[in-house]
């Protein structure tokens, strides 16, 4: 049975599907806090997703074991107040079993939030078996048919993490394939860098958007569009990013031999601009 709770007005997922198949690919930046999200609103993004990481690593929590699972739908619930369209990385799923997935899925809903991603990658170093996490997806789409839902799967990322060889495309295509005749909306391959099997996997999945996560120094936003990439994701990239920027600019004031943290610190918001990212969540609701 389909959920039947209030939520918001299907318009809202079918814009953000739509951007799935416009004429650019959708570029997603992450969020791990509320003030990066409407931080990121502010600067005109009409979609923001979380980044399991940043959520994680921000609380003093592991990632990708469901520990965050209070921290990210509580994020979720105030970013999707935003006057943009939200989606969540759910991890694994935050559950065991199908049903408790697609209460959490049913839960984001609620909120406001448009899609969710749900990975393959177990925090051992595995890979959830396909019938499995074709059930958890089935589920989802049961419960709550008008969520995107953005299928991952790590055949790629643990091999990068682990410093392991990638298996073959084709046991990669295999999965998102059953994943996508389990439903999901959309397929993410993180770690995915090769050209030619981008392409490959963009073309075989036709309709379906093809999801990739951006890899600084090896890809670009039009090489990616060529290649049929339908949807462009930061990931942990930014989080990272405002890190090692914050940790430089503290360490530049004592230490002359880094570039002058007065201009490490040009163009920064001001105390104020940065005060009033809080007013961007008192209004009633996304838009």
């Amino acid at each position: 049975m389909s959920d039947t709770s209030d939520g918001p007005a299907p318009d809202r997922h079918t814009a953000f599907r739509r951007l799935h198949h416009g004429d650019r690919p959708l570029l997603l930046p992450n969020a791990w806090d509320h003030a990066s999200a409407a931080a990121l609103v502010r600067r005109g993004f009409p979609a923001i997703g979380t980044t399991s990481l940043g959520v994680a690593a921000a609380a003093g929590l592991p990632d990708a074991t469901g520990a965050a699972r209070d921290g990210t739908l509580a994020l979720a619930r105030g970013i999707a107040r935003l006057p943009a369209l939200v989606t969540v990385d759910i991890e694994g799923g935050f559950g065991e079993r199908p049903e408790e997935v697609a209460a959490v899925a049913a839960e984001l809903d609620r909120a406001g939030v448009v899609g969710v991603n749900i990975e393959d990658g177990r925090p051992d170093g595995t890979l959830a078996p396909p019938a499995r996490q074709c059930a958890m997806i089935e589920a989802i789409k049961e419960r709550v048919p008008r969520l995107f839902v953005n299928a991952r799967t790590d055949t790629h990322w643990i091999a990068a993490i682990g410093g392991g060889t990638p298996p073959s495309l084709a046991a990669t295509a295999e999965r998102i394939e059953a994943y996508v005749r389990a439903g999901a909306d959309g397929v993410f391959v993180p770690a995915l860098i090769d050209e030619q099997n981008i392409g490959a996997l963009a073309d075989d999945l036709g309709e379906t958007p093809l999801n990739v996560l951006f890899t600084p120094g090896r890809h670009t936003y039009e090489r990616l569009a060529e290649l049929g990439v339908r949807r462009i994701s930061c990931g942990s990239l930014l989080f990272r990013a405002a890190l090692n920027h914050a940790v430089e600019l503290a360490w530049s004031i004592t230490h002359p031999d880094v570039p002058a943290h007065a201009d490490q610190a040009a163009d920064l918001p001001g105390y104020g601009e940065a005060q009033s990212l809080a007013d961007d969540f008192t209004t009633a609701g996304p838009t």
